[in-house]
């Protein structure tokens, strides 16, 4: 642990952003495990739908850096091509 004031304030305010921040990206995972089964069910409607709303929170949180821009990109790029070959 720091010695010095300051750095004990920033160590408190480094673990309350790492946990907001993990929150978050778990969020992301469950989204995309959702799309996920979705596709594996051929229910092309429903995977829509959840991969609209995966999408504006990913472009969210790719923006405020708590997911890396091209990460971001990969996800909706790989789960866009599955969703377009669901007959």
């Amino acid at each position: 642990m720091a010695n010095i004031k300051s750095s004990k304030k920033h160590a408190i305010i480094s673990e309350k952003k790492r946990k907001y921040n993990f929150s978050k990206r778990s969020a992301i995972k469950t989204f995309i495990k959702k799309v996920y089964f979705f596709i594996k069910q051929k229910n092309k409607e429903k995977a829509n739908e959840t991969f609209c709303i995966l999408q504006s929170i990913i472009d969210r949180y790719a923006l405020k850096g708590i997911l890396h821009v091209n990460k971001a990109a990969r996800h909706k790029s790989i789960l866009t091509k599955y969703i377009k070959n669901i007959v």
